[in-house]
């Protein structure tokens, strides 16, 4: 019985460890994430998962699990660049986990005239490409306009549905301080803080920074579906860098 005890024991201290570590990294150093809509496309598709490092904007309580009231104030802060991908929890509830980019930074004043950024008083230019061919499982194929953004020093993909959309033409947003501005990559069907439910998003609610894709599945098979796996991973996807 003794030697039972003592394997037992032995077994709950390794085990117990081992969730420790896995609760730091995950609130500290990295943690992964899933993309279950379409807000991000072109650039992040559904099925693909995600890491996401907690350490590139600071920490607060929505950094620990559960959102645990333990940091009752950011610490470490650091401002995201213009244009990072970033994964925050939403204003309206603070549970809610969303994925967008930063467009508008602390004082920023942001238009939105007819599907074009003006920014600071500035269009912000972009370029036609080639046409983004969508084959979501839950949609049908639709070939949609893609063109390339220019911020600062990067650019990024975007993909535009129709004009005249609802949020084609806004009012002048300006960027309180402490909080940002982020918009969705398909810029007709995301909600963003374009939006009243979303609005300005807090520093305090910024969970960390979208990094890499680590694995991508189209969603056509079940996971005991193993014979059709080699049609359902997306295995170009998989390591890609997210900008």
């Amino acid at each position: 019985m003794k030697i039972k005890k003592n394997s037992f024991l032995s077994n709950f201290k390794s085990i117990s460890f081992a969730i420790f570590i896995a609760l730091i990294i995950r609130s500290f150093i990295a943690e992964p994430f899933n993309i279950p809509s379409g807000s991000m496309k072109p650039n992040l598709l559904v099925g693909d998962f995600i890491f996401v490092s907690k350490w590139s904007y600071g920490y607060s309580k929505h950094s620990l699990p559960f959102s645990l009231p333990l940091l009752p104030n950011k610490i470490l802060s650091k401002i995201p660049d213009r244009g990072d991908v970033v994964v925050f929890k939403t204003p309206e509830d603070n549970r809610t986990d969303y994925i967008k980019r930063v467009i508008g930074l602390p004082g920023d004043k942001i238009k939105i005239i007819n599907g074009n950024i003006n920014l600071n008083g500035q269009n912000i230019a972009r370029k036609k490409m080639k046409d983004f061919f969508d084959n979501d499982k839950n949609t049908s194929l639709k070939r949609i306009r893609k063109y390339k953004e220019f911020h600062d020093s990067i650019s990024f993909d975007i993909i535009d549905i129709m004009d005249n959309g609802m949020a084609d033409n806004t009012q002048l947003f300006e960027v309180p301080e402490g909080y940002f501005f982020v918009m969705g990559d398909n810029r007709d069907n995301s909600r963003d803080s374009r939006t009243s439910e979303v609005g300005f998003v807090p520093k305090e609610n910024l969970i960390g920074k979208a990094e890499r894709i680590f694995f991508s599945h189209n969603g056509y098979s079940s996971f005991y579906e193993f014979w059709k796996w080699h049609k359902s991973i997306r295995f170009s996807r998989i390591g890609k860098k997210i900008e």
